[in-house]
């Protein structure tokens, strides 16, 4: 019987460079929230992969950024102590964009033992590969990264590279979770996650980042026709009045469309039959406050 081993990989980058779509697609699920605006991870969220005796542990970070609030340093504070204990870890950056403060604050934190693999991302967006080349440069006079791989996650280019990368630095051990485990996320927080995501995409810039929302009931059972079905009743907290009015949108027109379109997602992750209803309610500065930050579970 051939000895088993294990990686525990941080993923980590400032916002928007497509950190959990990476982990997503490394682990050939979706367990992590993707939009298109920032800061859309809050916590570590950790992806699991077992492929032959090797058992690769993935731990997505939120996206480095200035703080504006105590939800944000509580964000940063989970990069911080994240990146610092890391033994191997992603640094996923945007080929697109220019080295920000932020990344250079990053790698600065990376402990002087980890193992650091580069992940530049977003080189689809060039027909003129000579800038992907100009920003490697640029990115290697940072950092002795042990690999830099250039990637598309969009179109699933270099994925297996990445692998190749990390599976260099697994260590003979155990397996830590279920081989056919692929989050250590409870049900309730995906199911949270997966409403939150779709509140994202639906709702306009200035509102997403008071947006948390809460599971409050959970039951299954069997519906007229003997069918399993899935009751899920879930608060989406917004901090402010005019904010509820936004999410509810005419009609309740914007809170069916959210719920919709996180109905459909959450019956393809859990492959039941899923009965939605989410109710809309007002916490003021809530991401200021100590209390509720630990009550959505986001401290």
């Amino acid at each position: 019987m051939s000895e088993t081993k294990n990686v525990f990989v941080t993923i980590a980058g400032r916002p928007n460079v497509g950190k959990s779509s990476l982990l997503n697609a490394l682990i050939g699920e979706k367990i992590a929230a993707v939009s298109a605006k920032p800061q859309t991870t809050r916590t570590k969220i950790t992806g699991v992969l077992t492929r032959g005796d090797t058992q690769y542990v993935f731990i997505d970070t939120p996206g480095m950024h200035k703080a504006k609030n105590k939800l944000s340093q509580h964000m940063i504070k989970t990069i911080n102590d994240t990146v610092s204990e890391a033994e191997t870890t992603l640094l996923v950056a945007d080929a697109s964009k220019d080295i920000s403060d932020a990344e250079r604050t990053l790698v600065s934190g990376f402990s002087k033992r980890a193992n650091v693999i580069l992940v530049l991302n977003k080189i689809d967006l060039f027909d003129d590969k000579s800038m992907v080349i100009k920003r490697l440069d640029e990115y290697s006079k940072l950092c002795d990264f042990a690999e830099i791989i250039p990637v598309s996650v969009l179109e699933k280019d270099g994925l297996d590279l990445i692998m190749e990368a990390i599976e260099k630095f697994a260590a003979a051990g155990p397996h830590y979770f279920p081989d056919d485990m692929l989050t250590d996320q409870p049900e309730k927080v995906i199911m949270a996650e997966i409403i939150r995501e779709k509140a994202l995409n639906c709702l306009n810039d200035e509102i997403p980042h008071g947006i948390a929302v809460t599971i409050e009931r959970l039951n299954e059972r069997d519906d007229r026709s003997g069918e399993p079905i899935l009751d899920i009743d879930a608060n989406i907290y917004c901090e402010r009045d005019s904010h509820k009015g936004i999410v509810i949108g005419k009609g309740g027109s914007m809170l069916k469309k959210i719920g919709a379109d996180a109905r459909e997602e959450l019956e393809e992750f859990f492959r039941i039959k899923v009965n939605l209803q989410c109710w809309v309610k007002v916490k003021e500065g809530w991401r200021n406050r100590e209390a509720l930050i630990k009550n959505f579970g986001l401290d």
